[in-house]
């Protein structure tokens, strides 16, 4: 079985030896992966961002992208959610017997392309494998470090009243394409994952020189379930425009085709800034000027009121509640 994940590739032995350097290194390989040591070396000063995720995407591979894409984007979005700038990543793989080793290579190289566009380099990583049935497929743990710059204070729990809140384009991508991949929809267009690494667009805005309050990426849970847990976390009031919200019609189809609410659904390549009004055309302008912002909005406003509330004006007027997700709608997006 030339092409299958054996248990013996988790051994520890010759078989294992040979998929770290064969399908790992040979494609990651950098000076400090290349030094195979137990843990990686390197310098860091300034403030440290530290965040770790783990990816159990169903199916692996998926319009605009697959597992591994994910992975890295999803670590470095965290880090620049942060304001941090993102430099080293770690990856565990874990790997169900008899899994294919081209699918393997395949994901390992877009990995590499993804950490290629995010300017991270991957220094440590681990592989295990797992009996068949034991799990599905291939799951991945990823550990991500960076430094936020002096002077940026970016939190959830800095939002005030009069706070513009942005978003840089259309929501609910990611999660409508892992679910036409899995329940086999098919658009008379194409609909893609957004998954994208978004710390080139937050360096674009922080470059502005304007100050910014806080910056998230919804992803599980999806754009209501962020502006939730940031209006709790500032015990502020959150409003937003239900006209200015961004959605392609295929994810508005098939949401209506699946009896979901697009503000629920899982994004891989968004972001929300929250700043004062007195900074949002710059931001705007520095939103759009990246490829992954070109459809950048305000979509709403921080206000007095209620804690921890969330309400939209909907397009007759009229305001409805936005609660934060309860259950699992889409389990197992990324």
């Amino acid at each position: 079985m030339p092409d299958r994940i054996l248990l013996a590739h988790g051994s520890g032995g010759k078989l294992a030896h040979r998929l770290v350097t064969e399908t790992f290194v040979s494609r990651l390989g950098n000076p400090i992966l290349a030094q195979m040591d137990d843990a990686a070396t390197f310098n860091l000063s300034g403030t440290v961002a530290f965040t770790t995720d783990s990816y159990v995407v169903d199916p692996i591979f998926f319009p605009g992208g697959d597992i591994g894409k994910l992975a890295v984007c999803g670590t470095v979005n965290d880090l620049a959610m942060s304001g941090a700038r993102p430099l080293y990543l770690s990856l565990a793989v874990i790997i169900e017997e008899g899994f294919s080793k081209s699918d393997l290579e395949r994901i390992v190289d877009s990995i590499h392309q993804a950490t290629i566009e995010a300017g991270m380099t991957i220094v440590t990583g681990d592989t295990k494998v797992v009996n068949q049935g034991s799990a599905d497929k291939l799951y991945i743990n990823t550990a991500g470090v960076g430094i936020v710059p002096e002077g940026v204070n970016v939190s959830g729990k800095n939002a005030k009243p009069g706070d513009k809140i942005l978003l840089s384009g259309p929501i609910g991508d990611h999660g409508i394409a892992v679910m036409s991949k899995r329940e086999g929809l098919r658009f008379s267009s194409k609909l893609e994952s957004d998954s994208a690494p978004l710390n080139d667009m937050v360096e674009r805005i922080l470059a502005t020189g304007q100050q910014v309050h806080c910056l998230r990426d919804p992803t599980r849970g999806g754009l209501a379930t962020t502006l939730n847990e940031l209006a709790q976390q500032s015990h502020t009031r959150i409003v937003i425009e239900e006209a200015a919200i961004p959605v392609r019609e295929e994810v508005l189809g098939a949401c209506e085709m699946l009896g979901l609410d697009p503000l629920y659904v899982a994004n891989e390549g968004k972001l929300v800034a929250v700043l004062p009004a007195s900074g949002v055309d710059k931001v705007l302008a520095a939103m759009r000027s990246s490829c992954y912002g070109k459809r950048a909005v305000i979509i709403g406003e921080v206000t007095d009121g209620e804690p921890g509330r969330v309400v939209m004006r909907t397009h007759l007027g009229s305001f409805r509640v936005i609660d934060m997700l309860t259950g699992d709608i889409l389990p197992r997006i990324c």
